[in-house]
């Protein structure tokens, strides 16, 4: 083995081979590494920081493939350092470590792998290895050692302990609580149960899978003919179910929050992939919560505590970290992230300390599947047990464990060991290869389930539990050489799924692995005997073999023993002449203020599905209530969902606080019309609480009663949810307990996402402000935001009165949000009223209003203002104000009429004699500056307050091209368009590519028959592209993005002989077109495709920012001759943009380019990369080619927009397919 270094100013790359270095490698690396030379030395001198050389990284596993696919061959590992001057430099022990010199060992790992240990004493190993296994589980284990005859192996007493956890099967949940005496007649999961088994509704699977499915409607897939080759997209009606799952990965998080954030993302995105016999992900969901981040001197609610000894990491450290880890995920992924929630809160009360010192980190998500896959089969004897995905690392050894205690109890290395490992290409690949078995005609997968927690040892022991089976573990892949056996069947390495296949089948899923690029591996087979074996067939050895029902076990049901305790928490003191400091305080409250510091670097768009995201009106402000996407493109059918939470109030009354979760949901949800209102909604309750606690048992039981009972009055169900009960955090002998906490996610089929309402005025005179009372409650201020700001819980908090009352009022707002009355609408929460009045003002800047509440009984201002009673606001027209009116009477609901839209800037709030005005636009800076202190840290300072300073001046403004009707037919296009046309287009992705489906989609609509080619398929021969006549070269990240954005892909295409050939060829044509959208802009700037004619080609760099940016932004179409875009210059139009390298280096004057589009605004955000000129795409000098990096192919639909063109309601289409239809029209005329 040697290792060689190459270096570029401070960055250092250490290339580790498996024998000796190739001389015809060096200058491939050099160009992959940017000029960085090889140097001559075997070590280097000096202070280093870099991995930690236990772990490879996947940074190291993406430029190890991407010199494979280079035609570079022996090559193990590649790691990055960076050169320092001193010893002190900071860094995250977590993730890096520091080097006094580089040398030859750099990578050796002193270690040979443990061998198979037989466990004497299990309640000594238990201690040793922090397996969190109970006495009466100990004494099973002594007994089953007993009935076996032989102690049993460390593999067997790790595994039991993973498949037993607490985390992996819900013992809590499961077992019997006995409160104040008295053995409750339910555990908490036949509660739960009870929901679905009293209003069944649309469910179609509960519980007893990956993800939970209700019914959906039937749509059109589209998708290639086959996935093993080349092939055309084709349309195809399937009927659908929809899928919802949400997941909390508190522990990781707290001890590593990017990777643990990161994965967290991932396996929940697994788990609705491993739906039935698979499913496929639409969009994410995220939901914060930790201690206050003291981000400022003058914010007084977070000085009464002082801050802890941080155990891991700072508050505002796992903020930015996990929100950067759950974001990154999703962009490199694929996979939006929609709909999110974020609360922080610390309280001290008679001596107990309350905080999410153990954070929670929830991702949540939809997606969809076909209903005829919607249930998994059951597995036959000699059936094949496939894993697709990555290698085994020491990554997680027992997070399943360590995750179900609380957080400090063991030692650090323990913990450590669950920091996890983060690749969302690999998972990407992997989820490629299963959605091309779930678009199949017959998917041939019998069965289908995750890794996560516990590993190979979850995982496989669910797939074959029905008929037992045999793991080869020589087949297993190994990345670490020193694993021991238990490490190997243990670890939680990311991004991998167990399937069981028929053997015929198998080599179907080889061939489209082999071109997804997904590692796919034969490991072992089903057997019929009830046992489950790990054998070795190099050794001998077997760490693991027991029957089934033995590995399971049946260890004694956990009893819950508590006593009520009555909480009284002191309420908020308070006076009406302090009404404009309390709405300043409040706004600058991280659950209140502005969250633009998370939405603005995360994929909003991706899929080209989503109808409704976080950000809305002119301003583009993260104010939106429910997130919607669209389950195909030519349809306006969808999911909608949402998310509530309410675990202050919960402190005081855990009953109340349940309902007011489910209610503030479901008052996010209302504004998407809904199939079948109430009885079309399905939630997920997942359940953080600090169990085990004086109290808290017998509170999370009242919490989950309470839950359950109001599910069913309302005629909803919970078939899934998730609990994480050791909530607690410890310092020495001292105890910080996270509020006991429920979050409620939503799911239903919308009927038309193009009516769901936005909290954003409409500026019309001849409108009114309707408030619509869902509580049938007094207002009161108890766990609201007013009374955190006070550092007060409060005595009384609100709560639903009657869940039919409820039921009435969110029926009414479906009909009269389905017949279009309601013009704009906000939920009350948190913020109370007040917030909401000025969040419908903060997205617009020509808004204002004028409030009278004196109609209203209640006599209290401040109560009326900040109580978080559940409610709605809605604006409709003066000519629909009866109707409005006569609906809300007719069931029954308290309403009242407040005023209408007033003076721009203006809140005008009047009470009987009283009456305020309060300035919106200083109010609305307020609530931004919350995101600009968070901001800083991933923005940098000056970005941060360029941003801070310009959001309220970047209003989108629009000038559609003169002749654009927005009308399919009048562009001679039919959306539903079966029969081919013959004019041939393909587009070309990379592993990580992610845009392949909404860019063919948008080709297709435009007239093209569209072919799917992957990067194997050119490398390997299987095409020339020489019988189409234009490509796309899609978006994503291929490789992650891993030593320059495109850069891999560009390799792959320069050193392979048969890709390199058949893109020069097309390129030579006279007849060809081709396009780059985002990192297909980035393949065609490496490869110099659009000016070939230049010395010095353009280059894309890292934004200004040095963060991934996301947003809808306003670009200008300049005078232009390029094919596509021609016909639309002169127009300003909204596009989506999504990346991390897009800023433009033009190295020349600007006449020397073709530049076709600009962003209108030369300013960050809205020129979110600092590209030279405001160039937002380049064109050749004939016109025919063309690479952008904002996303046009998302925005197609009016309702991709995330704000469209005022008064063009009957759009049909968007001009921006006015280019796809150009480069047809292009085409067809030079054939």
């Amino acid at each position: 083995m040697s290792i060689v270094f190459y270096q570029k100013d401070a960055t250092v790359y250490a290339v580790h081979y498996r024998a000796s270095e190739n001389p015809l490698d060096v200058s491939k690396l050099e160009w992959l590494f940017s000029g960085a030379k090889r140097l001559k030395e075997d070590s280097l001198d000096g202070y280093f920081i870099g991995p930690r050389r236990e772990m490879i990284t996947p940074w190291s596993t993406n430029a190890v493939e991407i010199t494979q696919n280079m035609g570079i061959s022996g090559i193990l590992r590649i790691e990055e350092f960076m050169k320092t001057d001193r010893e002190q430099t900071p860094f995250d022990p977590m993730l890096k470590a520091f080097y006094k010199g580089l040398d030859q060992h750099s990578f050796t790992i002193d270690k040979k792998p443990d061998p198979v240990v037989y466990i004497e004493d299990i309640r000594a190993y238990n201690v040793q290895e922090g397996l969190a296994l109970n006495a009466d589980e100990i004494a099973y284990l002594e007994g089953l050692a007993r009935k076996l005859g032989r102690p049993l192996t460390d593999s067997e007493v790790f595994g039991f302990s993973q498949v037993n956890s607490e985390h992996c099967r819900h013992k809590i949940f499961n077992g019997t609580f006995i409160i104040d005496g008295e053995e409750k007649e339910s555990s908490l999961f036949k509660l739960i149960k009870k929901t679905s088994q009293e209003n069944p509704n649309r469910i179609v699977s509960a519980y007893k899978d990956n993800c939970a499915f209700i019914e959906g409607p039937r749509v059109v897939q589209f998708a290639p003919h086959t996935h093993d080759k080349p092939d055309f997209y084709e349309v195809r009606e399937i009927d659908t179910v929809i899928s919802l799952k949400a997941e909390t990965h508190n522990f990781p998080t707290t001890v590593e929050p990017f990777n643990g954030a990161a994965t967290g993302t991932g396996g929940e995105i697994r788990d609705r992939i491993a739906g039935g016999q698979a499913a496929l992900p639409l969009a994410g969901t995220a939901v914060y919560m930790t201690s206050y981040p003291r981000l400022d001197a003058d914010r007084a609610w977070e000085e009464q505590i002082n801050p802890r000894k941080w155990l891991y990491q700072t508050p505002e450290d796992i903020l930015i970290k996990a929100s950067n880890g759950a974001s990154d995920f999703g962009n490199k992924f694929g996979q939006p992230l929609i709909c999110g929630s974020l609360l922080t809160f610390e309280h001290e009360e008679d001596g107990q300390t309350y905080g999410y010192d153990k954070v929670i980190m929830q991702a949540g998500g939809v997606g969809f599947g076909n209903r005829e896959q919607a249930m998994k089969h059951t597995p036959e004897v000699g059936d094949k047990v496939v894993l697709l995905g990555g290698d085994n690392y020491r990554i997680g050894m027992g997070g399943g464990a360590v995750s179900s205690v609380d957080t400090g109890v063991y030692a650090g290395a323990i913990e450590l060991n669950a920091v996890q490992r983060s690749n969302p290409e690999m998972q990407k690949r992997v989820c490629n290869a299963i959605r091309a078995m779930a678009e199949s005609e017959v998917n041939p997968i019998v069965s289908i389930h995750d890794h996560g927690a516990g590993g190979h040892l979850n995982c496989l022991s669910e797939l074959v539990e029905e008929t037992g089976g045999k793991i080869h573990m020589e087949k297993l892949p190994v990345g670490d050489p020193t694993l021991s056996a238990k490490e190997i069947v243990g670890n939680e390495s990311q991004e991998r799924m167990g399937l069981v296949m028929k053997e015929k089948d198998v080599i179907t899923l080889q061939h489209i692995s082999d071109r997804e690029r997904a590692p796919m591996y034969v490991i072992g087979e089903t057997t019929g005997d009830m046992k489950f074996t790990f054998e070795n067939a190099n050794t001998g050895e077997k760490p693991i073999d027991l029957e089934l029902k033995d590995m399971f076990g049946n260890p004694p049901k956990t009893i819950m023993e508590d006593k009520t305790i009555q909480e009284k928490y002191t309420g908020p003191e308070y006076s009406a002449d302090k009404l404009e400091e309390y709405v300043e305080q409040v706004l600058q409250i991280e659950a209140v203020a502005s969250k633009d510091w998370l939405t603005n670097k995360v994929d909003r768009s991706v899929t080209g599905k989503i109808a409704r995201q976080q950000c809305v009106g002119p301003l583009q402000l993260p104010l939106s209530d429910v997130a919607a996407v669209a389950l195909d493109y030519s349809g306006h059918r969808g999911i909608a969902t949402s998310i509530g939470h309410a675990p202050v109030a919960a402190m005081a009354d855990a009953s109340a606080g349940s309902r007011l979760a489910i209610a503030e949901a479901l008052t996010n949800l209302v504004w998407a019309p809904i199939e079948k209102g109430l009885k079309g909604v399905s939630l997920s309750a997942n359940w953080m609480w600090p169990c085990r606690n004086p109290g808290e048992d017998a509170r999370l039981y009242q919490a989950v009663q309470a839950a359950s009972d109001f599910a069913i009055e309302l005629g909803v169900n919970i078939p899934t949810g998730k609990d994480s009960l050791s909530m607690t955090q410890k310092y020495g002998d001292k105890k910080v307990y996270a509020p006991g906490t429920v979050i409620i996610s939503t799911v239903g089929e919308v009927t038309d996402f193009r009516k769901v309402v936005v909290p954003v005025l409409k500026n019309d005179p001849a409108t009114e402000i309707v408030y619509v009372d869902f509580s049938f409650d007094k207002l009161k201020l108890g766990g609201s935001s007013f009374a955190q700001i006070l550092n007060k819980v409060g005595r009384e908090v609100p709560d639903v009165k009657d869940g039919q009352y409820f039921a009435e009022a969110f029926k009414a707002i479906q009909q009269l949000v389905g017949e279009g009355v309601v013009l704009a609408g906000h939920d009350i929460s948190a913020g109370g009223m007040v917030t909401a009045l000025l969040e419908m003002c903060f997205a617009d800047n020509r808004l204002g209003l004028d409030i009278d509440f004196s109609f209203l009984a209640e006599k209290d201002i401040v109560k009326i203002l900040f109580a978080e009673n559940p409610g709605v606001l809605i604006q409709i027209a003066d000519k629909d104000a009866k109707k409005a009116a006569a609906v809300f009477e007719k069931v029954g609901v308290a309403y009242a009429f407040l005023g209408k839209p007033g003076k721009a800037g203006q809140l005008n709030i009047r009470k009987d004699e009283a009456s305020w005005m309060l300035d919106i636009a200083s109010l609305r800076d307020l609530w931004f500056k919350t995101s600009y202190l968070l901001d800083r840290r991933q923005s940098g300072e000056e970005k941060a307050l360029e941003r801070y300073k310009s959001y309220k001046h970047n209003e989108l403004k629009y000038k559609f091209p003169e002749n654009f009707t927005g009308r399919l037919a009048d562009l001679g296009l039919d959306i539903h368009r079966t029969k081919p046309s013959g004019v041939k287009a393909a587009i070309i992705r990379e592993k990580g590519c992610q845009c392949e489906r909404e860019t063919a989609w948008a080709m297709h609509l435009a007239g093209f028959d569209v072919k799917d080619v992957h990067m194997t398929d050119l490398i390997s021969g299987r095409e020339t592209l020489e019988d189409v006549n234009m490509i796309a070269f899609v978006g994503g990240f291929s490789n992650s993005d891993v030593l320059g954005s495109a850069k891999g892909w560009a390799g792959a295409f320069k050193f392979n002989e048969k890709a390199r050939r058949a893109l020069e060829n097309f390129y030579k044509r006279e007849d060809t077109l081709s396009i780059g959208i985002c990192n297909g802009c980035q393949v065609m700037a490496e490869l110099g495709l659009i000016y070939p004619e230049h010395e010095e080609m353009p280059k894309m760099l890292h934004n200004d920012s040095h963060k991934f940016e996301s947003g809808f932004v306003n670009v200008t179409i300049e005078p232009n001759d390029s094919v596509m875009l021609k016909s639309l210059a002169g127009s300003r139009l909204g596009i989506w943009i999504a990346h991390g390298e897009g800023k433009f280096s033009l190295p020349y004057a600007e006449n020397e380019y073709v530049i076709p589009m600009k962003f209108s605004y030369n300013a960050y955000p809205t020129n979110p990369n600092g590209s030279p000129f405001a160039t937002a795409a380049i064109c050749s000098k004939n016109g025919r080619h063309l690479a952008m990096m904002p996303h046009l192919e998302r925005a197609i639909f009016p309702w991709n927009w995330a704000y469209y063109a005022e008064g063009r309601a009957e759009d049909e289409v968007s001009p921006w397919i006015e280019a796809f239809v150009n480069a047809r029209k292009w085409v067809e005329a030079h054939k």
